[in-house]
C-alpha cells in the first residue's frame, strides 16, 4: 500500500524548499545586472556584499524554522481521530475566499475594518516585496520596475504602508484603551509584542526607504515615495550611509522575529485560519451531530464520545491553532450572558492548552496562561469542567459567528457524549428523562396509548397511518410535546384544522410514534438515542413514509438531519414552511383581523441549524393588521430561549434564566404577541413572559395559532 505523507512531513518538506530557493535567488541575482532605465530602484544599495549573504542565508534558516514549527503543530494536530474533509471544492474555495477576503469578520464593523487595515496593508507589503525581488532575479532587459511602474510601485507600497500602520495604531487603541471586555479578558503580554513586532516591521520600512533615498541624493522621481522622501530630510547627509545600514538590519531583525512570532503565537491564525475555513465544508448537514457506529450492533468500541486528545478528530484540534481569541463567540452565548460556567472560547482554549501540553514535543498553547495552572495528562476534563459543558444550550450561536469557522459545539457534544455513557456524570434531571424515554417512549414519561388523544378535540377524523389508512402523502409528526404538553397540543390541533382545511392528505402514527430521541442525543445518551431512532426507522419503513410535516424543529432536525445516519431518509417539513406554501398558494386564505404588533422568536434548530428564517415570518406577515417588529437579537443573531440541548430536561440553579432574558427582550418591543415555532420556544417564552408579570399584555402562541385565528371564523 503506497505511503502517504503527513502533513509535518509536507510542511517540513515545503520548508526546505523554500529555504533553498531563498539561497537559490541569492545566487541567481549575482548575475542579472541593473535596469536600463534610470528611474528604478537597485536592490542592495549601501549594503556590503557580505550583510547581502548574511541577509539570505538568515531568511532562508528562518524560513524553515517557521515551517518546521508550523509541523509540530501539525504533528500535535495529527493525534486527532479521522474526519473526512474532501470534496465539496466549491463551497472550500469560497469558504477560504470569504476569510481571504475578511468577510467574516465584518459582521463586527470595527473590528472587520482594522483588521482589514492590517492584513491588506500587510500582504500589499509583502507582495510588494516579493515583487522587487522578482524584478531582481530579472535579466536588464526584462525588468519592470522602472519609469513610469516604478512611479507607482513606490506609491502603493507608501500608502499601503500607512494603512497597515494605522490599521496597527487602531488595534493598540481597541486593545489598551476601551477594550471591550471580550478583549480584555484575554489580554495578554504576547498581544503587546505581536503588535510591537509588526509596527516595528511598518515603521522600520517606512524609515530604512527614507534613509536610502537620502544615501541616493534624494532623486527627483522618488517624490513619488509620499512618506520615504519627506522623511529623508530627516536623516543628515554625512552619516546617512551608516544610518541606512543600521535601520536596514533592524528592518531584516524585525521581519526575522516575526518568523518566529508567526508559528509560536496566537498570530499563526494569518496561516491556520484560512486553512481552517477552506477545511470547514463538510458532507455531515449543519444541524447534524458527528455520527457514531451503531451502538445496538458493535461490539469493540472501547469509547463513546472524548474526553482524551486523541479521541477528538484531527480537525478539532486544528480549530484550537485557529483561534483568534477574539471572543464573539463568548459575546452571543447565553450562558454566559445569564452568569453560567460555560464560555464557549474557553472550551476552544482549554483543549488547545491540553493538546499543546501534551504534544511530543510540546509546543505553545493557543494563548498564553497561567504558569501554576498544570496538565498532567492528556484528558481535557483536567481543564473542563462537566458544569461547563451541561450549561450548553447547544443554540450554536458561537458557530454561527465565529470569523474563522471553528467548531465549537461539536466538541462539547463530544464531551458530553463521554460524560454521559462513560462515567454517567448528568445532572440528575437528566436522569429521569432517560428512564422516560426508555420506558415510556418519551421525556414526559406520559403514556404511549395518549399520542392522539388531542384529536377528540378536532370536529374531523384524522387518520393513523397503518391502522386507519395504508398511505398518505406526508405523516403529521406530532412530537412528544405537540402529544402532550398542554400548551402545545393547541398547536397541533391549530396546525391539523389548517392542513385540513387546504386539503392535505396527512395522517399519524398516534401510539406508533416515539420521541426522536434529540433529548438524548443532545444530552450525550447516543444509546437511548439510537434505541428510539432506529425504533422509529423501522416504523416509517414499514409504513412507506417518504415526506413528513413537524412543527417542532428539534423533530425537524432529527428527522431531516440525523435520522439518515441510520437509514432513514425523508423529505422533512417544518410546519412553518407547509403553512406559507399554503398561503401563498392560495389554499389557506386570510382574514384581516385587529390591528395588532408581533415580534416572532427564532428558534435555533429551526434557524441557525437549518437556515428557515423567512417561511414563519411569512406566516405571520400573510395576515392583514398585523405590524411585524423584530427583536434586536433576530435571524442569525437571534437569542436562545434556554430550552436546546436537553435544558428543557433541566434546572437552571446558577445566574438568571435564560428564558427570561429572552422574554425580557420580546416584551421591550412592545409587542402585542410573540410569535413562536418552536414548542419549546412556546413554553420557556410563554413562562417568561408569566414570569415578568406581562401576561396580561403580551400573549405567546405559535404562527398555526395565530394563522388558525385569520383563516376559521371561531
Amino acid at each position: 500500500m503506497r505511503r502517504k505523507f503527513t502533513a509535518a512531513e509536507i510542511l517540513v518538506f515545503l520548508g526546505v524548499l523554500v529555504a533553498l530557493g531563498t539561497l537559490a535567488s541569492w545566487f541567481a541575482g549575482q548575475f542579472p545586472g541593473y535596469a536600463e532605465s534610470p528611474v528604478s530602484r537597485k536592490v542592495f544599495v549601501n549594503i556590503p556584499t557580505a550583510v547581502e549573504a548574511m541577509f539570505y542565508v538568515a531568511v532562508a534558516g528562518f524560513l524553515f524554522l517557521t515551517f518546521y514549527l508550523f509541523s509540530l503543530r501539525a504533528k500535535n494536530w495529527q493525534r486527532g481521530a479521522p474526519d473526512r474533509r474532501t470534496g465539496l471544492w466549491r463551497e472550500r474555495l469560497e469558504a477560504m475566499g470569504a476569510g481571504l477576503r475578511m468577510q467574516t469578520l465584518m459582521r463586527d464593523r470595527a473590528s472587520g475594518l482594522m483588521h482589514s487595515m492590517v492584513y491588506y496593508g500587510f500582504l500589499v507589503l509583502f507582495l510588494g516585496t516579493v515583487t522587487l525581488e522578482i524584478d531582481h532575479l530579472l535579466p536588464a532587459g526584462f525588468k519592470f520596475l522602472q519609469d513610469d511602474v516604478y512611479r507607482a510601485y513606490s506609491f502603493i507600497l507608501d500608502a499601503a504602508a500607512l494603512v497597515f500602520l494605522g490599521g496597527l495604531a487602531w488595534a493598540f487603541v481597541r486593545r489598551y484603551g476601551q477594550a471591550p471586555w471580550r478583549l480584555r479578558s484575554k489580554t495578554r503580554p504576547e498581544d503587546f509584542w505581536i503588535l510591537v513586532t509588526l509596527a516595528l516591521i511598518g515603521v522600520s520600512g517606512l524609515a530604512t526607504e527614507a534613509a536610502r533615498i537620502a544615501v541616493e541624493n534624494r532623486p527627483a522621481y522618488e517624490v513619488w515615495s509620499f512618506v520615504g522622501y519627506p522623511l529623508s530630510y530627516l536623516v543628515p547627509q554625512g552619516p546617512a550611509a551608516g544610518i541606512h545600514q543600521v535601520i536596514w538590519v533592524i528592518h531584516v531583525a524585525s521581519f526575522l522575529a516575526f518568523l518566529v512570532v508567526l508559528p509560536t503565537t496566537k498570530l499563526r491564525h494569518m496561516v491556520t485560519s484560512p486553512v481552517n475555513m477552506f477545511l470547514g465544508p463538510k458532507e455531515r448537514p449543519p444541524g447534524a451531530m458527528r455520527e457514531m457506529p451503531n451502538l445496538m450492533e458493535v461490539e469493540d468500541i472501547e469509547t463513546v464520545g472524548a474526553s482524551l486528545v486523541g479521541e477528538f478528530t484531527w480537525k478539532q484540534l486544528l480549530d484550537t491553532d485557529t483561534c483568534t481569541v477574539c471572543g464573539r463567540c463568548t459575546s452571543v452565548c447565553p450562558a454566559t450572558a445569564t452568569g453560567k460556567p460555560l464560555d464557549p472560547r474557553e472550551i476552544v482554549l482549554k483543549l488547545g492548552e491540553v493538546a499543546a501540553r501534551t504534544a511530543d514535543p510540546e509546543v505553545t498553547p493557543p494563548v498564553t496562561v497561567d504558569g501554576a495552572i498544570t496538565v498532567s495528562a492528556d484528558n481535557v476534563f483536567e481543564r473542563i469542567t462537566p458544569e461547563e459543558l451541561w450549561a450548553c444550550t447547544s443554540c450554536k450561536a458561537c458557530d454561527e459567528i465565529c470569523p474563522v469557522d471553528i467548531e465549537i459545539l461539536d466538541k462539547i457534544l463530544d464531551m458530553r457524549r463521554y460524560l454521559a455513557l462513560m462515567e454517567a456524570d448528568f445532572p440528575a434531571e437528566l436522569g429521569k428523562a432517560y428512564l422516560s424515554m426508555e420506558n415510556s417512549s418519551n421525556p414526559y414519561g406520559m403514556a404511549q396509548a395518549d399520542r392522539a388523544a388531542w384529536t377528540s378535540d378536532l370536529d374531523f377524523e384524522v387518520p393513523i397511518l397503518g391502522q386507519d389508512v395504508e398511505t398518505a402523502e406526508y405523516l403529521y409528526w406530532v412530537g412528544c410535546a405537540g402529544s402532550f404538553d398542554d400548551r402545545n397540543r393547541k398547536v397541533t390541533v391549530a396546525t391539523a384544522r389548517l392542513l385540513h382545511e387546504a386539503g392535505v392528505s396527512f395522517a399519524i402514527l398516534g401510539p406508533a410514534e416515539l420521541c426522536t430521541g434529540d433529548p438524548a442525543r443532545r444530552s450525550g445518551n447516543e444509546f437511548v438515542f439510537q434505541m428510539l431512532a432506529i425504533q422509529n426507522i423501522e416504523t416509517l419503513s414499514d409504513r412507506g413514509v417518504r415526506k413528513v410535516i413537524t412543527q417542532c424543529p428539534h423533530c425537524f432536525n432529527t428527522l431531516k438531519n440525523e435520522y439518515p445516519q441510520f437509514g432513514g431518509d425523508y423529505e422533512v417539513i417544518h410546519h412553518s414552511q407547509v403553512l406559507s406554501d399554503l398561503v401563498e398558494q392560495g389554499l389557506l386564505r386570510t382574514r384581516n383581523g385587529k390591528s395588532k404588533t408581533v415580534t416572532y422568536h427564532d428558534s435555533c434548530y429551526l434557524g441557525r441549524h437549518n437556515g428557515v428564517y423567512m417561511a414563519p415570518r411569512g406566516v405571520v406577515a400573510s395576515i392583514g393588521g398585523i405590524n411585524v417588529v423584530e427583536m434586536g437579537r433576530s435571524g442569525t443573531r437571534s437569542f436562545c430561549c434556554g430550552a436546546g440541548g436537553s435544558q428543557m430536561w433541566m434546572e437552571e440553579r446558577v445566574g438568571k434564566k435564560v428564558n427570561i432574558d429572552r422574554a425580557e427582550e420580546a416584551v421591550a418591543t412592545g409587542a402585542d404577541e410573540v410569535a413562536v415555532a418552536c414548542p419549546f420556544c412556546y413554553v420557556m417564552l410563554d413562562d417568561g413572559v408569566r414570569e415578568l408579570g406581562q401576561d396580561e399584555s403580551v400573549a405567546v402562541r405559535d404562527i398555526s395559532m395565530i394563522l388558525a385565528d385569520s383563516v376559521f371564523d371561531d
